[in-house]
């Protein structure tokens, strides 16, 4: 193994850590609550793009939204300032799934599909139109409006049951079938064609002072690096590759056979792959560190006491029976009165899963029947 491959698997090595991670947290959200273990929405930098609105003007988050990923999003931005898409190419968990999803269909199919330009182009388009749309949306709704047609939300949600999951978010359910599927085929099919996340940092890396430089006294033509580029950049035929769509993921430097004839420079100065890919964990995960040190990675709601002070409108479906009494100062005899619950279910029982014991019980109604509507 050379040292450009064995710098690939220490690639493939961070994403995949980071999916696990993830998705371990997801997991223990579905089982123990969301008082214990984050959701998938406050661990997504897009949920701070869609909670911006809201916290500049009200000072308030979104459901489900906290400070931590208000964090996220500021270090994900800061990130794709200075090595472009990287966050994209080096640590996004779901760009990680496709990634490895298309190494399976190679795996699979032998070969490397791509769809023709003339179709292609237009739809690199379709990115902007789900983020403007989606940040309308979440900014006049004053909530997560894109939840049920998310990809990424049908994924943390899979360990919630095939039922739930597909009587909540079967929409995205079937989207991140189509996600997966489209990888297996298409590389990074989500990051080039949907992704409004992925639009955000495209933008912002336009003034990056990072870029992949092709040096043409040592260039060879053989292709390699735009045959291997995961979102299809013609970097063979390219001085510079400044296109917005760049992951920063080092592929086409570490495919390339002639040494120095690729390479990423910062401000001028030639950086080695794998200095960038330390560069861009420590960066990352140094701010989350210090994020966390100073009290603004908090990801998680506050316990509710007999001091919470608890609106209709921030009740939880995680929230227990108990836990909405407690907060509203609703005793737990006159709250089931309102919501119209048999005094057999258990005042431990979540609001969410109260639904299990009375037929047609929904949390958002549950909110109107206490608001008085």
């Amino acid at each position: 193994m050379n040292n450009n491959s064995f710098i690939k698997y220490i690639r493939w090595i961070i994403l995949a850590t980071f999916l696990i991670l993830i998705t371990i947290q997801t997991y223990l959200h579905q089982v123990l609550g969301g008082g214990t273990s984050p959701s998938i929405h406050a661990l997504c930098p897009y949920g701070g793009l869609e909670s911006l609105y809201t916290v500049i003007f009200s000072g308030t988050f979104i459901q489900k939204i906290f400070i931590g990923t208000m964090t996220l999003l500021i270090l994900t931005l800061l990130l794709s300032f200075i090595f472009r898409r990287s966050f994209c190419g080096t640590i996004c968990p779901f760009g990680a799934l496709q990634e490895f999803f298309g190494l399976l269909g190679k795996k699979i199919f032998r070969k490397r599909f791509t769809i023709p330009n003339k179709i292609d182009k237009p739809l690199r388009y379709l990115k902007y139109i789900v983020l403007l749309l989606t940040i309308i949306f979440a900014w006049k709704t004053a909530g997560l409006w894109v939840d049920p047609y998310d990809p990424w939300a049908a994924y943390g949600h899979i360990s919630a049951g095939f039922s739930s999951l597909t009587s909540e978010y079967l929409v995205s359910l079937i989207l991140l079938i189509v996600v997966l599927i489209g990888s297996m085929l298409y590389d990074r099919f989500f990051c080039k064609y949907l992704c409004p996340m992925g639009a955000v940092y495209g933008i912002i890396s336009n003034f990056s002072p990072s870029k992949i430089t092709r040096n043409k006294d040592k260039c060879i033509n053989c292709n390699l690096c735009s045959k291997s580029c995961p979102v299809n950049i013609d970097v063979a035929h390219l001085d510079k590759v400044t296109s917005s769509e760049c992951l920063g993921c080092q592929i086409c430097v570490l495919s390339c056979p002639k040494k120095d004839a690729l390479e990423y420079k910062t401000l001028g100065k030639a950086l080695k792959p794998i200095t960038v890919i330390i560069l861009v964990v420590v960066i990352f995960f140094g701010g989350l560190f210090i994020s966390k040190s100073t009290g603004l990675f908090d990801v998680l709601p506050k316990p509710v006491t007999a001091d919470t002070k608890l609106n209709v409108e921030e009740i939880k479906g995680y929230m227990s029976l108990k836990d909405v009494s407690t907060g509203t100062g609703i005793e737990i005899k006159e709250l089931y009165k309102k919501l119209e619950i048999p005094d057999s279910v258990p005042a431990d029982t979540k609001l969410k899963d109260v639904k299990n014991y009375v037929t047609g019980f929904e949390v958002e109604t549950a909110k109107e029947k206490l608001e008085g509507k």
